[in-house]
């Protein structure tokens, strides 16, 4: 059996150790599809990326897996492969094929080097949620300060806005009940002014009690925010995640359209590599 080659990167972050941590096996043409879950389950990332030849306009495929199954999108799995393949290249945007189709990504460099990437996601659908007491139950609030809602761009998105940063910090789920109640879906608690927003979100359902930076929620809450009347449309918002588990995180982003339709959605952030490995899985050792 051959070496599986992987590249791991911090996605949302400039400086090493901190942001998301994802894992690319840069070119998954030889892995078995029956290894690519275990593989996803022993690196034990929020996501790991398996990178296949391109079958349409992209320049690559990709597939995206949690440690306990895969998704059709999600944000920083994206961002981070546009920074590991695109690395040697001098192009202004990479297209990576995603299960919710194509994505492009616009890539600023500094020399040679990327150091910002802003991808372009899928529009996501909203709709109520008919769990909130019980949700809220189990987030231990006593009240969201906007409507509670789910947004679908792939992944499933739940929103739930506090009445402050510090309320957010503190918040302390109960992660069991959390998975009988959206065992597939994460819980993003938020709040925030202007353009400056804390978040945090939790998927112990997909086997990521809380994620260090969650990029296809981004885009949706500045959708809600924008649907709700916090910020304006097309202005860009800075979002805080990670920093209660240690992987402090930075993303940006804004929408574009109005309350009777989301017409763009946009996602940024930079992503710095820190290491490589291989797999070496014969049973000889």
């Amino acid at each position: 059996m051959p070496d599986f080659r992987y590249v791991v990167c911090d996605v949302f972050t400039d400086r090493p150790l901190a942001g998301n941590p994802l894992a690319v096996f840069t070119d998954a043409r030889p892995i078995p599809e029956g290894l690519l879950q275990p593989l996803a389950r022993e690196i034990n990332f929020s996501e790991t990326v398996f990178v296949y030849a391109a079958t349409g306009q992209g320049h690559a495929r990709i597939r995206i897996f949690t440690p306990g199954h895969e998704l059709p999108f999600a944000g920083h799995p994206v961002l981070g492969s546009a920074f590991v393949l695109a690395g040697p290249l001098q192009l202004p945007e990479i297209v990576l094929e995603t299960g919710m189709g194509p994505v492009p990504v616009a890539l600023e460099r500094d020399g040679p080097r990327i150091v910002f990437g802003r991808m372009r996601q899928p529009i996501p659908q909203a709709e109520p949620v008919a769990e909130v007491p019980a949700l809220l139950a189990a987030l231990g609030v006593a009240r969201a300060v906007l409507p509670v809602e789910l947004y679908v761009n792939g992944p499933r998105h739940v929103f739930v806005g506090l009445g402050g940063e510090a309320e957010v910090a503190e918040l302390e789920p109960d992660f069991a009940r959390l998975a009988r109640l959206w065992p597939t879906g994460t819980i993003n608690c938020f709040a925030g002014s202007g353009r400056r927003w804390k978040t945090r979100a939790f998927a112990p359902g997909a086997g990521v009690p809380e994620d260090p930076a969650t990029g296809s929620a981004a885009g949706p809450l500045a959708c809600h925010l924008a649907r709700h009347g916090r910020i304006a449309f097309g202005e860009e918002i800075e979002i805080a995640q990670g920093a209660e588990i240690g992987r402090p995180s930075t993303l940006f982003a804004r929408v574009g359209g109005s309350r009777d339709g989301i017409e763009r959605v946009e996602v940024g952030g930079s992503a710095v590599i820190v290491a490589r490995g291989e797999f070496r899985l014969d049973a000889r050792g």
